[in-house]
């Protein structure tokens, strides 16, 4: 008998024999040296197939998804993922990415028991340590401390003909969905699946209102089908009415187009009666948007967010009392803002999720196998196309819904081996549907956080310049017993925004234009004129050095949301620095 020795190296869409496992594999890198836009991040290389543990399994790539933490690892920020690897002990100097997969087992460990050779498989992303002490005490992996997101945090993911994963994250493939249909879903589904059922004490009865930003979205898209699989009442937030019919296609009893509303941001400072009152007509519209869509005037019960600083302060303001907000990513930015009494008063929750254990994903994909979960896939793209898929994700000219790039697949449209299960709506999105390139996309989705012991490098733009380098030398100030109409003529005479009111050589306070202004609310032109600077300043002053570093100094300011410091030498005021001084010096 003539033995034939195993290629060494296949070519891309050439499958090896089922089972043959060759030496090499194609695959897409990320290198240090070259972090950066994706189109230019991501090269074409030749690696050794990663060998496997006893536990994992070796999966022939037949498409991946393409989501948004790749493009974060391209642009290797806001973290490093190659050098917070090495630090945990790793070697490899490159990043093969990848958080979704559709393929065929290849090989697999001495202790799999759920896949054998030959399956086809889809592959969630959620991975961690099986020796994990909390993991072994049968708690949710998704606490553990080795929890990490598989082709991100991990290496050898799904951009290459050969991924290594471990045989939990399995499972079937949906046999009605092709190769690059089965790649698209499993993240986005699996992250609405815990955050719409992973807390029991709120789970969606028949009926109950769902309110989800980003309808028409990967997220948005999966949370309609899994709320109306559930029996709930989706409302879907969307970003045009031509987004309309494929929400409701989808299980959407209606859409809110957000871009009829102008209320959106940070919440205004409780003591801004007007702003606040202004905000509050905005909110209340929005609400009652919400009624007009459902028919009667009830408040979402469950909320599914993600767009973040934007959207925050409105979703808690609109959930129902006892309700909850549940979030998984910040798209329009981190530091949001809620009127606490909303939280406490009425008893809401708000909640963070992040990925689902094997349980939440399990559940998941018998919806989809049971044809209830559309995957909504807008675009696939070739294997030769992966470095533009991320690119156009980036400047965010991407099309609403999820994406896929062939990987193994010699061409779209294969892999498909009967037909869908359960009748369902075809949803299509509307022609020609794009982001809106100046809503470009800013925050990573999913990033690795510094802990304690600050493991995770993370990129940071420091200065060197001091506070007395770029301050206004001098105190233009005031005492509490000035009149507002001496203090604010001292204020127009000298073309400044505010004064420090000083007592007995130090800084007690401020008083701003801002102030000013508010004090006129509710009072008479001569009533306010008449008003002590005492009775309507922002007491207390917020201080800094005139040796500290300039980036201390803007880090306060936008900490505590101010546009100005007074500047201390031995704790004696001797200027000030406000942000227009730092602006005025960044354009010369």
């Amino acid at each position: 008998m003539v033995m034939t020795m195993a290629k060494e190296l296949y070519d891309v869409a050439q499958q090896p024999p089922v089972g043959e496992v060759p030496a090499k594999m194609h695959a897409w890198l990320i290198r240090e040296s070259r972090f950066g836009q994706p189109t230019s991040s991501f090269q074409k290389e030749v690696v050794d197939v990663p060998s496997i543990k006893d536990d994992e399994v070796l999966v022939y790539v037949m498409a991946a998804g393409v989501n948004y933490n790749n493009v974060w690892a391209a642009l290797g920020i806001p973290v490093n993922v190659i050098k917070a690897r090495q630090k945990g002990g790793e070697k490899e100097d490159f990043h093969i990415g990848g958080s979704d997969a559709s393929g065929i087992v290849y090989k697999v460990g001495k202790d799999v028991k759920n896949v054998k050779v030959g399956d086809e498989v889809v592959v969630h992303c959620a991975t961690w340590d099986r020796n994990d002490p909390w993991v072994t005490a049968g708690n949710d992996p998704m606490y553990a401390n080795s929890f990490r997101i598989w082709g991100y945090e991990t290496n050898f993911g799904s951009f290459a003909q050969f991924t290594r994963v471990q045989a939990h994250q399995c499972m079937p493939k949906p046999k009605h969905m092709t190769w690059e249909e089965a790649a698209s879903y499993v993240l986005v589904a699996a992250t609405a699946w815990r955050m719409l059922h992973g807390w029991p004490e709120h789970a969606m009865q028949p009926g109950d209102p769902v309110l989800i930003w980003g309808g028409a979205g990967g997220l948005g898209s999966m949370a309609i089908q899994i709320a109306k699989a559930a029996g709930a009442t989706p409302v879907a937030v969307i970003s045009g009415d031509d987004k309309i019919d494929y929400c409701v296609k989808l299980g959407a009893k209606g859409c809110i187009d957000r871009r009829k509303f102008d209320h959106w941001g940070m919440l205004p400072h409780w003591k801004d009666t007007v702003g606040y009152n202004t905000w509050l007509k905005g909110v209340r519209s929005f609400g009652a948007a919400i009624w007009e869509v459902l028919g009667e005037k009830r408040s979402p019960k469950l909320i599914f967010e993600h767009p973040g600083e934007s959207t925050i302060p409105t979703s808690m303001f609109v959930c129902d009392t006892g309700g909850m907000i549940v979030i998984c990513a910040g798209t329009t930015g981190y530091n949001a803002t809620i009127d606490l009494r909303y939280l406490w008063m009425r008893q809401k929750r708000f909640q963070g999720s992040h990925f689902a254990n094997d349980e939440q994903c399990y559940a998941m994909n018998e919806l989809a196998l049971a044809g209830k979960l559309n995957p909504c896939m807008s675009r696939a793209f070739t294997y030769e196309e992966l470095p533009l898929a991320h690119q156009l994700m980036h400047d965010n000219k991407h099309p609403h819904g999820n994406m896929s790039v062939l990987i193994g697949a010699p061409d779209f449209g294969l892999g498909k081996t009967a037909e869908v299960p359960a009748a369902a709506a075809a949803p299509s999105l509307p022609k020609g549907d794009l982001h809106e390139p100046k809503m470009r996309h800013p925050y990573p989705v999913s990033a690795p956080l510094p802990d304690v012991a600050g493991a995770i490098e993370i990129r940071k733009f420091t200065t060197m310049a001091l506070v007395r380098d770029r301050m206004h030398a001098g105190i233009i100030s005031c005492a509490r017993s000035d009149t507002v109409a001496a203090a604010g003529k001292v204020m127009i005479d000298n073309d400044i925004h505010a004064l420090v009111v000083i007592e007995d050589d130090r800084a007690v306070g401020v008083l701003s234009q801002t102030d000013v202004v508010m004090a006129r609310q509710g009072h008479t032109m001569e009533e306010a004129r008449a008003m002590t600077v005492g009775e309507i300043m922002t007491d207390g002053c917020a201080t800094i050095d005139a040796g500290e570093k300039l980036s201390v100094a803007i880090t306060t300011m936008m900490k505590l949301r101010i546009h100005r410091l007074v500047v201390a030498e031995n704790g004696k005021p001797v200027g000030v620095l406000s942000m227009t001084d730092i602006v005025r010096n960044l354009i010369g």
